[in-house]
């Protein structure tokens, strides 16, 4: 197995691992809450810009930039009742045995009326008792709104008034080698600053996610970081730190953020529903075209995604007048499908009720078909 194979096939783990030390670009849409950059006093951010924007070839003073992102930043303790394997018990008392079981992370504060944004490998449970420690260690309990773990993400709610959230920045404008820091918890050290670039400000592999692409870092990021924030020299919030690539479990110098586009987005949504509404045109199984494929579908340069298997039930069959196994979707909405992911998000970001054209090459031929966008099924 080759070392990236390697590394890539351990990214579930080490997400799980690092929720703790106990235990192991659709459209914008903005919620209800107040708008964070108000919170943060004029002066401040002034001072925090002007220090992220030092002279070339002299390293600039972040210690402004950090000062804002602390106060923003909460260590987050969640407890859930798991089942331990104790078939004596069992036989005897005819039920399980359960044991608390506590996992430790980081959060960020996105409204000054208490909603924190954190990583769902942090909270684990919809019912765990979680609770979030400020920066000033004041401890309140918080209750979790929502739970994505597509994305990874969770919203909690704090009884906390008149906190310092950090503003928002725009994940989009990201480029390479620009400087970023991350603040979180690692191995229970709380209020840890570490500063790094941008490895890669749109890492998207389809061994990493389903649904989003990475931000890539080099600041470090340990266990315990997890949900953490990931602020750029301005002192805006671009990215919940959420993963590492790692042979040890440990920095490595590869840590991946959640862009903050998408996690102001899918927040937005569990405020609102309580879970993320996404489209779905059916449980296709798809791979990504390659050379193979290619040359038996007869795609030449064609790019696109071949449907290995699907289900009768699935909106895109049709009663068999729709897409079929062995086609190869081509385009989706107008939009060219070269991989995966891709089209998994394009669907995803389809509204539900609305009618997709899809574009696919069947036995050398292209065929174009419309197919209903259903709601796709919370835990599919």
């Amino acid at each position: 197995m080759s070392l990236r194979s390697t590394v890539l096939s351990s990214l579930a783990l080490v997400a799980a691992f690092a929720a703790g030390i106990t235990a192991v670009k659709v459209a914008e849409r903005r919620g209800d809450f107040a708008e964070p950059a108000a919170a943060v006093g004029p002066a401040d951010l002034g001072q925090a810009r002007r220090a992220g924007g030092a002279p070339a070839g002299a390293l600039p003073d972040f210690s402004a930039v950090a000062e804002i992102a602390i106060k923003g930043s909460v260590n987050i303790s969640s407890t859930q009742n798991v089942a331990v394997s104790a078939p004596m018990y069992e036989l005897m008392y005819g039920r399980q045995l359960v044991q608390p079981s506590t996992s430790l992370g980081s959060g960020v504060f996105v409204s000054e009326d208490g909603y924190v944004l954190t990583n769902s490998h942090v909270v684990q449970d919809r019912n765990a008792d979680i609770k979030v420690t400020m920066p000033d260690n004041r401890e309140l309990t918080a209750k979790v709104v929502g739970i994505d773990p597509y994305t990874d993400l969770a919203v909690l709610k704090t009884t906390a008034t008149g906190v310092t959230p950090i503003p928002w920045g725009d994940s989009s404008t990201l480029r390479a080698a620009e400087w970023v820091l991350a603040v979180g918890n690692p191995f229970e050290f709380n209020q840890t600053v570490t500063l790094g670039i941008v490895s890669s400000p749109n890492r998207h592999d389809p061994d990493l996610a389903a649904y989003n692409d990475f931000i890539q870092t080099d600041a470090a990021i340990n266990p315990g970081n997890s949900g953490g924030a990931l602020v750029n020299g301005r002192g805006e919030l671009v990215g919940i730190n959420t993963m590492i690539a790692s042979n040890t479990g440990g920095y490595q110098g590869i840590g991946f953020a959640i862009p903050s586009n998408l996690a102001r987005q899918v927040m937005a949504d569990l405020i609102k529903n309580g879970e993320v509404v996404r489209g779905s045109i059916g449980n296709l199984m798809v791979q990504t075209n390659n050379a193979a494929l290619a040359s038996r579908f007869r795609l030449g340069t064609q790019s696109g995604v071949v449907v290995r298997n699907m289900s009768r039930s699935d909106s895109a069959y049709m009663n068999g007048r729709g897409i079929l196994p062995g086609d190869v979707i081509v385009r989706f909405n107008g939009t060219e499908i070269t991989e995966q992911s891709q089209l998994r998000r394009l669907i995803a970001a389809a509204k539900i009720g609305s009618t997709a054209t899809v574009d696919v090459i069947r036995g050398g031929e292209k065929r174009t078909f419309q197919i209903p966008i259903v709601r796709q099924a919370y835990g599919r």
